[in-house]
């Protein structure tokens, strides 16, 4: 092991500093800044092992020899349940499944600590009854949401949002985003992105817009661009840099199309490749690496229970990671931590199911039983977590 210590370096010149290749370890007693840039600076020809911090995301990523991925860095607020001596215990990655029907609009709200297992409990109520909100997870570290449904025609383009460290029942902010219902939703750490769904004035009626809006703030959302293919019932994943939206129906045709978006800009959505199958799913999540699409309806009509998969840095088609432990069924959600998706509730055509199943995101094989919400049996509800790919 060799060790140089200097003071301070610079070429002949004095314009630079030069290039020093062998050093085995590196030791200061302030820091050291890595190069930094944004996703589109990122090196044209990079080596296995290179490091920078992108300025889009936030994240020092490094390049495993195919694609950028994120350093994890561990979040203290709440995420890890064994903190560094002197610091509070976190609660755990928290999923939070809101609203949802029976088929009538609810007002529960279920969470669950998704590192272990079993029955959810209760989290608080809804501050008014709601289902078909967004498909996919909507959240920062600490502020969890539910975007658009369909409580009401005057509550369409609403925002309910709640606090992942306490429970309770949510807050509301009214006229966010356009209004509609069952559209397709994702985020980083800042921004809150929805895509696609039903028209609220004109039902029956999809739509490819993408609007975002800034999650500690909830103003009015922005025009963000248009998804490749108008649709509902899509569903939404994503990394610090990258949204996905999958499937849908763009009627009255069920569609395998997979659009993506760097969401720290705007503009339209771009093709990634195709499902495994057409139609929409019983949920999707991802962590920063992999996008999981489980269970859902595909053509010809027929409940399924495929799990899919695809890698959120490339574009391509999705791929057979295994089947649901449980029922075949539809129109769940999901919730995610850094290593573990849990899926759940849904409709198989003829009864609501209250069946949380776990998917562990490095791996690929079939589910395992979760535990059971703690609430109604329903489907069309929306899962929230503080675990998510995009943080």
């Amino acid at each position: 092991m060799s060790r140089l210590n200097i003071n301070n370096l610079t070429n002949e010149n004095e314009d630079g500093s030069p290039r020093i290749s062998g050093i085995s370890t590196f030791s200061s007693a302030h820091y050291f800044v890595p190069p930094s840039g944004t996703t589109a600076e990122r090196p044209s020809d990079p080596g296995e092992g290179m490091i920078r911090f992108n300025t889009d995301s936030g994240h020092l990523e490094y390049y495993t020899g195919e694609f950028w991925d994120d350093v994890i860095v561990n979040n203290y607020q709440i995420g890890i349940s064994t903190n560094p001596a002197g610091t509070s215990g976190g609660l755990g990655h928290r999923g939070v499944f809101m609203g949802g029907g029976t088929p009538g609009q609810t007002t529960d709200m279920d969470y669950i600590t998704i590192s272990t297992f079993g029955n959810a409990q209760d989290f608080g109520n809804l501050s008014a009854a709601n289902r078909n909100g967004n498909n996919g997870i909507i959240a920062s570290s600490t502020r969890g949401i539910c975007a658009t449904g369909d409580s009401n025609p005057t509550l369409n383009g609403t925002v309910f949002h709640i606090t992942f460290a306490s429970t309770g029942d949510s807050t509301s902010t009214g006229s966010v985003y356009t209004a509609r219902r069952l559209a397709a939703g994702c985020s980083n750490q800042t921004r809150a992105i929805v895509a696609g769904g039903l028209d609220a004035p004109t039902p029956g009626v999809d739509n490819n817009i993408i609007e975002c809006t800034t999650i500690a703030s909830l103003g009015t959302s922005e025009d963000f661009g248009d998804l490749t293919v108008s649709r509902y019932f899509s569903m939404g994943c994503a990394s610090s840099t990258r949204g996905i939206f999958m499937g849908g129906i763009d009627s009255p045709t069920d569609v395998s199309t997979i659009d993506y978006i760097t969401i720290s800009t705007t503009g339209n959505a771009q093709d990634f490749g195709d499902m495994v199958n057409e139609g929409r799913g019983l949920g999707c999540a991802s962590n920063s690496t992999r996008g999981i699409l489980a269970g859902g309806y595909v053509n010809p009509g027929a409940n399924t229970n495929t799990i899919q998969f695809i890698t959120l840095a490339t574009t391509g088609n999705a791929q057979d990671f295994g089947d649901l432990s449980s029922t075949a069924r539809r129109d769940g959600s999901a919730v995610a931590s850094p290593t573990r998706m849990v899926v759940g509730a849904g409709f198989d055509g003829s009864s609501f199911y209250q069946a949380l199943d776990s998917i562990q995101f490095l791996t690929t094989g079939n589910s395992l039983d979760f535990g059971d919400l703690v609430n109604n049996a329903k489907f069309r509800l929306t899962g929230t977590s503080n675990g998510h790919g995009g943080l």
